[in-house]
């Protein structure tokens, strides 16, 4: 399976502490350059960059042959992730930026962002969802209550 990675899934689950469960779901990772500069910034959290300095085996990084510029989001970085999905036929693409995951399907990509994750590990019994829920909370990750309540109704409804 080819997966390719925006910058704020990996920043989350790093926060999290739940980066492992990205190898368990899908093997490995691509990231591109620009994802490894966005993930090192000085204003990324520490715990991010500490994370990425020890980057895990089935992380990899690959550029991108040649960047899409028609109708994909500004920010180097999903330029890069999407550009690089589209140019290996990757199998997903995980991207949370609702422009930058339009741009993909634009493209014929498959997108999952980090709730996709959380609910994909929750199915298979790899974490407790409402835990990981509750840390997402304390993050700086945008989404609304009410999408996160989905989520947890979802898992509920799974775990019965």
């Amino acid at each position: 399976m080819i997966v390719v990675s925006d910058t704020t899934p990996l920043n989350i689950l790093a926060q999290l502490g739940l980066t492992e469960l990205l190898p368990q779901l899908f093997g490995s990772v691509i990231i591109t350059p620009a994802i490894v500069a966005e993930l090192s910034h000085t204003k990324t959290p520490d715990v991010v960059r500490q994370w990425l300095s020890n980057r895990p085996s089935w992380l990899t990084v690959q550029a991108p042959q040649q960047l899409i510029f028609a109708e994909v989001p500004e920010g180097l970085g999903e330029r890069e992730a999407i550009s690089l999905a589209v140019e290996l036929h990757a199998d997903l693409l995980l991207a949370d930026d609702k422009r930058a995951r339009r741009a993909a399907q634009t493209h014929g990509l498959s997108v999952t962002g980090t709730l996709g994750i959380l609910d994909a590990a929750a199915t298979k019994r790899l974490i407790d969802l409402p835990a990981a829920v509750a840390k997402l909370r304390q993050t700086t990750f945008h989404v609304s209550e009410d999408l996160l309540e989905v989520l947890l109704n979802r898992g509920r409804r799974g775990t019965s």
